[in-house]
């Protein structure tokens, strides 16, 4: 009876792991953080090489972090955007407390609020640059990216994801929102940005930590139970 009830079990976790795997991204083009661990399959991807502040810079990551790029006293990110043509999608984001970054001229459908941050970057010999498909935004001597937010639901209530591989959201309102089948850790990103008649500004929606002269930004590392 025993063995009858463990196999039982094992079938129904197999069962239940498989109808989370099985859940797509939802409809539409946005962007995400690209984690070390790479992009999902059919993104495109990109990147933005920012220049900090060079005096007595102060840029910071939280220990252990798993963001793709390169960091230093200047900070490049990697960014995956969900191609617009991709047809391997379903439904739309679920209710909740967190942001991502746009891509194209609006947020995904049903809750998504916009809003942009803007960094004012190191003025003497600037050297910022980029490549690739990017998150909606301004990238000359200065950088601004837009995002989407919302908070109609609490970050306590489990959404539906894909965890077939990890990937990041942005805190909101909250803490970092709760998906089913993944473990999350917050990742704090500290920018030193110009000291000099500092222009840094935020507008709409935006995610958690940023404004003032330096932002700092909660990011949401999410990766498979």
């Amino acid at each position: 009876m025993a063995k009858y009830f463990r196999g039982k079990l094992v079938l129904l976790l197999i069962c239940y792991m498989r109808s989370i795997s099985a859940v797509k991204w939802p409809r539409g083009s946005y962007t995400l953080v690209r984690p070390k661990t790479g992009c999902p399959p059919g993104w495109l991807e990109g990147w933005r090489h920012q220049d900090n502040e060079d005096d007595n810079n102060k840029n910071q990551l939280a220990d252990g972090h798993h963001f793709s790029g390169s960091f230093g006293r200047n900070m490049k990110f990697e960014y995956c955007t969900k191609d617009p043509n991709d047809i391997n999608d379903e439904g739309i984001w679920p209710a909740g407390n967190y942001c991502i970054l746009k891509h194209g001229t609006s947020c995904p459908p049903s809750g998504f609020k916009s809003g942009s941050i803007h960094w004012d970057d190191e003025d003497s010999r600037n050297k910022n640059s980029y490549g690739g498909t990017l998150p909606t935004g301004t990238y000359n001597r200065n950088t601004r990216i837009e995002y989407c937010c919302r908070e109609d639901g609490s970050y306590t209530n489990e959404i539906r994801l894909p965890t077939d591989k990890p990937f990041y959201l942005l805190r909101f309102t909250s803490q970092c929102q709760v998906i089913r089948g993944m473990y999350v850790r917050e990742e704090k990103v500290h920018f030193d940005d110009e000291d000099k008649n500092n222009k840094n500004s935020v507008t709409g929606s935006y995610p958690y930590g940023a404004g003032g002269r330096n932002h700092n930004l909660y990011y949401c590392y999410y990766s498979p139970l």
